[in-house]
C-alpha cells in the first residue's frame, strides 16, 4: 500500500511529484522518495512524512520524474528502504507499489551474476531486472521483458537518466494517467491530478504504458491498445480540510450529504431485474465494509427472507464456501486485494457478481458484471466515516429495491437531519472515560452488533486503545472476567425487539464495575438511570438510530484519540487502500 506519481510535461517535475505525494500519504507515510531527469538522474529520498520533510525534494530539477511514498511490506522505514530504488549503474529508477512475491529467488539469481543489492525491499529486484535488459535504447522493451519475470502484484513507474520517457505498468495494482496539454501524469488515484486535469485514462491488468510530452501509448502483453478517456467529476477542493484540524472531522461532517446523495442515486434504475431476487446472496468485504456488509445480512434476511452470507474477503479466496446466487463485494476504494481476489474467484465460478464502491473506473467496476456507486467523494482520512455511511445508505437502498414497495425510503428521508443533530451531540464525559482506558468494550444486538464492532475498530484504528466488539449476549460467555472498573462498556441499546433483554445485559455489566456508556433513544429514563454517560439519539426510525450511532461512535473515536495526542488521519502502520494481500 504505497502512492506513486510520475510526470512528463513543461512544469518543474519535483514540484509536481512532490504535490501529489502529499495528496497520496494517506496510502502510506513511513517514508518517500523523488527521481527527476535533468537529464542526469537526481534522486532524493527519506525516512519520513514527505508533509514534513518534503521540501528538500523540491531541489531536484528537471521536468520528467516519478515519485513515491511509502507505506512498508518489505525493509523496516529508513532512508535506503525508501523509493525510489536503482539498478547497479545508478541510471535507472524505478517506484513500486505492490508486493513480488517471488523476489527473493530473483536476488539470489542476480546476486549470483554479480548485482548488488543496497536495499531490503522486494522491489529493488525489479531495477536490476531490467538493468539486464535495457540495450540503452528501448525502455519499454525492457520494461516488458522483466515484468514478464515477476510473480505478484505491482504498479511501476521507471525512468532512466537522459530519456524523455517514463514507463508504467500494472498488474493487481491500481495505475492511472492524467492527461494534461502536452503533459501527461501518472498516479496511484485521481487525487494528484485533481487540478491539473479533469481526463484520466485507467489502465488495466497486463497494461504498459509509454508516456512522454507528445501523449501515451498503451499496449498489453506487447500488442497496442486504447483505453477511454474518462472524465473525473471530482473537485480539488475535496481533498482539502476546509478549515477542518484534520480530514477525518472534515469527512465526518460532511455525512449527512453524503447519505443523503447516494440514497437518492440508488433508483429503479439501478439494479437490473436479475439482482432483484436471488437464491441466496454471499457478500465479500474486509474491514469496515465487511460490517457493512453484516448490516446488510441481518436486514436483508430479516426484510426479504433471502439468506445472506458475510464473508472476509481475506479468507474467501483460500476457503471459498458453497457459492450460488449473487457474490456482492464491498470495496471503498475498488483496489482492495483481498477484495478483488475474492471477485476474481466468484467470476471462476459463473456465479453472477454485484460491485459496491466509492471510485468510478477502479478495477473492482471493471471486473464485476454490474455496479453500484456510494457518492461519498474522496476519503483521506484513513479511519472509514463518510464511506462508511454511504456503504450504509447503498445496501438499504438495494434491500429496498430487493423487497418492492419503498418500505425504508420514507423512514430514511429523514436520516441526513438527524446526523446533524447527533453531529452536536455533547460527548466530552465519555470521552473522559474512553481516554484512560488501555481496553474498551462494544456491544449490541440485531443490526446493532455490526455497529459495536465497526465502533470498536474505529477507537483501536485511531487512538491505539484495545477494543472489542461484541453480540451483547456473548460477553457472558467468557469477556466478562475482563470487566473492571478500569473496563468501560460502549452499550447500544435502542428500542426494538431485543431492548428489555439488552437492560438486562447491562444490568449485568454494571453489576461487574464496569463504567457504561449507554446510547439509546432521546427520553429513556430507564436507560439514563443505569449507565454512567448516556448519549442520546433523537426517536426515529431503528434504520435512522443505527446510522445515527455509527455517527456518535466515529466522534467517540475521534475525540478521544485528539485528546490522546493521536495522529489522527494517518495512525501508525496503517494505510487507506489496502493493494496487497
Amino acid at each position: 500500500m504505497c502512492g506513486i506519481v510520475g510526470y512528463v510535461g513543461f512544469r518543474p517535475a519535483a514540484n509536481v511529484i512532490v504535490e501529489g505525494l502529499q495528496k497520496l500519504e494517506y496510502r502510506g507515510y513511513d517514508s518517500f522518495g523523488v527521481a527527476t531527469n535533468n537529464p542526469c538522474l537526481e534522486v532524493y529520498k527519506c525516512e519520513g512524512k514527505i508533509s514534513e520533510k518534503g521540501e528538500r525534494a523540491l531541489n531536484l530539477h528537471g521536468t520528467i520524474g516519478i515519485g513515491h511514498t511509502r507505506w512498508a511490506t518489505h525493509g523496516v522505514p529508513s532512508d535506503r528502504n525508501a523509493h525510489p530504488h536503482l539498478d547497479c549503474t545508478g541510471r535507472i529508477a524505478v517506484v513500486h507499489n505492490g508486493i513480488i512475491e517471488n523476489y527473493a529467488a530473483l536476488t539470489r539469481e542476480l546476486a549470483a551474476r554479480g548485482h548488488v543489492f543496497r536495499s531490503e525491499t522486494d522491489t529493488e529486484v525489479v531495477a536490476h531486472l531490467i538493468e539486464e535488459y535495457y540495450d540503452g535504447s528501448d525502455l519499454r522493451d525492457a520494461v516488458e521483458k522483466a515484468i514478464a519475470r515477476l510473480d505478484g502484484s505491482y504498479a511501476l513507474l521507471v525512468t532512466v537518466e537522459g530519456s524523455d520517457v517514463v514507463v508504467a505498468a500494472r498488474d493487481c495494482s491500481p495505475l492511472v494517467l492524467g492527461i494534461g496539454d502536452q503533459e501527461v501524469f501518472a498516479a496511484s488515484d485521481v487525487t494528484p491530478l485533481l487540478g491539473y486535469t479533469e481526463r484520466v485514462v485507467y489502465l488495466e491488468d497486463g497494461d504498459l504504458a509509454e508516456i512522454d510530452r507528445t501523449g501515451w501509448r498503451i499496449y498489453s502483453r506487447g500488442t497496442p491498445v486504447q483505453r477511454p478517456i474518462e472524465h473525473v467529476d471530482w473537485d480539488v477542493e475535496t481533498v482539502k480540510k476546509g478549515g477542518f484540524p484534520h480530514f477525518m472531522l472534515k469527512e465526518i461532517f460532511e455525512q449527512p450529504k453524503v447519505f443523503y446523495d447516494t440514497l437518492h442515486g440508488i433508483t429503479e434504475a439501478s439494479l437490473p431485474e436479475r439482482y432483484r431476487r436471488p437464491s441466496e446472496i454471499t457478500v465479500v468485504a474486509c474491514g469496515s465494509s465487511y460490517h457493512a456488509g453484516l448490516v446488510f445480512k441481518y436486514l436483508c434476511e430479516s426484510t426479504c427472507r433471502i439468506p445472506v452470507r458475510a464473508e472476509l474477503g481475506s479468507e474467501f479466496k483460500y476457503f471459498t464456501p458453497p457459492l450460488k446466487g449473487i457474490v456482492t463485494v464491498i470495496t471503498q476504494s475498488g483496489e482492495t486485494a483481498d477484495t478483488l481476489a475474492a471477485l476474481k474467484k466468484a467470476k471462476a465460478y459463473n456465479c453472477p457478481t454485484l460491485a459496491i464502491t466509492n471510485v468510478l473506473g477502479s478495477t473492482v467496476t471493471r471486473i464485476a458484471d454490474h455496479t453500484l456507486y456510494m457518492r461519498a467523494g474522496p476519503e483521506i482520512s484513513v479511519a472509514a466515516t463518510k464511506s462508511f455511511i454511504a456503504q450504509l445508505a447503498v445496501l438499504m437502498g438495494l434491500v429496498d429495491l430487493m423487497k418492492g414497495g419503498n418500505p425504508f425510503g420514507a423512514a430514511l428521508e429523514r436520516a441526513n437531519s438527524v446526523i446533524e443533530e447527533v453531529l452536536l451531540l455533547d460527548i466530552d464525559k465519555a470521552v473522559e472515560i474512553c481516554r484512560p482506558a488501555e481496553h474498551l468494550f462494544y456491544v449490541g444486538r440485531g443490526l446493532f452488533y455490526p455497529i459495536a464492532l465497526e465502533g470498536a475498530l474505529k477507537m483501536k484504528e485511531i487512538s491505539y486503545i484495545h477494543a472489542e466488539g461484541y453480540a451483547a449476549g456473548e460477553l457472558k460467555h467468557g469477556p466478562f472476567a475482563l470487566l473492571s472498573t478500569e473496563t468501560p462498556v460502549v452499550a447500544l441499546c435502542p428500542p426494538g425487539d431485543t431492548y428489555s433483554i439488552m437492560l438486562s445485559n447491562i444490568k449485568e455489566m454494571k453489576a461487574r464495575n464496569a463504567p457504561i456508556i449507554g446510547i439509546g433513544a432521546r427520553g429513556d429514563r430507564e436507560l439514563t438511570d443505569i449507565v454512567d454517560v448516556f448519549l442520546p439519539i433523537p426517536e426515529s426510525h431503528e434504520l435512522v438510530q443505527l446510522v445515527a450511532t455509527s455517527v456518535v461512535l466515529q466522534q467517540l473515536a475521534y475525540r478521544t484519540a485528539v485528546a490522546l495526542g493521536r495522529d489522527v488521519d494517518q495512525p501508525r502502520n496503517l494505510a487507506k487502500s489496502v493493494t496487497v494481500e
